[in-house]
């Protein structure tokens, strides 16, 4: 997503460190590599393990000769991943759209295209399903998700439907189910738009905790702006080029915000103030990129 702007904004460096918040299946980590040449590091991480080994594959298939560095888990913990490889990263990326393959796969869970199980977890070994999700809460617990997650401007109508089908046809275990049980209140689709989107986007991001996650990593580049700006060592280098592509605007505020915070502190500079968006050829190319806005904040360097 966005490869000739995440280019041209974090403009990697031969010898630098590279870490990947969210390597997904090693598009940004592959091209970025090319670029770090023989002393280069490239940090992934990834809280799908299949993913994170088809990235660690993608990745040292067009860039041999550089050192590669796995860490499995949330990208709230890339951080603590990279101090204990006692570097600092020059360059991260966070891509905040779910992998290709997540939505290919229907046993994932995570799109109702194609009918499969209700997980939509990335790491399938730990934490509660949407489908636990969906049959744990009560009325009103789902719809405060359906708004504050998906901003789904019928969120009480919905949870209610909910409710009503567990309770008359028993846990609500498929996708399909659920999208039926969505759409039977908001409709089939509107402007082309799926009734059932707002619903699965809302329980993907309360399930593996996105936003919370989002607002940890964000935390953590600010205090690392301020301890390299104060010649301390932190998980970021000095001058550190950290960037963020947001899909919507639950998270896009977030990031503006944060990163605004920095620059206002004199702990960094913002790239651009306004995102960078994809530009027609792309989009053309990549409908999922006509959402994505990538911005991007320099560290400041000590006097």
């Amino acid at each position: 997503m966005l490869p000739e702007a995440v280019l041209r904004s974090l403009a990697p460096e031969a010898g630098e460190t590279y870490a990947d918040a969210t390597a997904g299946l090693g598009g940004h980590a592959a091209v970025i590599a090319e670029r770090l040449g023989t002393n280069g590091r490239v940090v992934l991480n990834d809280l799908d393990r299949a993913n994170l080994d088809r990235a660690v594959a993608r990745v040292r298939a067009l860039a041999p000769s550089v050192q590669i560095e796995r860490v499995h888990g949330n990208f709230a913990e890339l951080p603590r991943g990279l101090e204990g490889l006692a570097c600092s990263a020059d360059l991260v990326l966070a891509d905040l759209g779910f992998a290709s393959v997540h939505v290919d796969t229907p046993e994932r869970g995570f799109s109702f295209k194609r009918d499969g199980p209700l997980d939509m977890r990335y790491d399938t070994s730990r934490g509660e399903s949407a489908s636990d999700l969906v049959h744990d809460r009560d009325e009103a617990e789902l719809a405060d998700v359906l708004w504050e997650f998906g901003e789904e401007r019928r969120s009480r109508a919905i949870a209610r439907a909910i409710v009503a089908s567990r309770e008359r046809n028993g846990r609500i275990e498929t996708t399909g189910r659920l999208a039926d049980v969505v759409r039977s209140v908001v409709g089939g689709s509107s402007g082309g738009v799926d009734g059932a989107t707002r619903t699965f986007q809302a329980l993907r991001i309360a399930v593996n905790d996105e936003l919370g996650s989002l607002d940890a990593l964000l935390a953590a580049v600010g205090r690392a702006a301020a301890r390299t700006l104060r010649g301390e060592p932190a998980w970021l280098a000095p001058g550190a080029r950290v960037g963020v592509i947001s899909f919507q605007s639950l998270e896009d505020r977030r990031v503006k915000r944060a990163f605004g915070s920095i620059a206002d502190r004199g702990h960094g500079e913002i790239a651009s103030r306004r995102p960078i968006e994809a530009d027609a050829d792309e989009v053309d190319a990549n409908p999922r990129a006509r959402s994505a806005k990538l911005r991007v904040i320099r560290l400041a360097r000590p006097m």
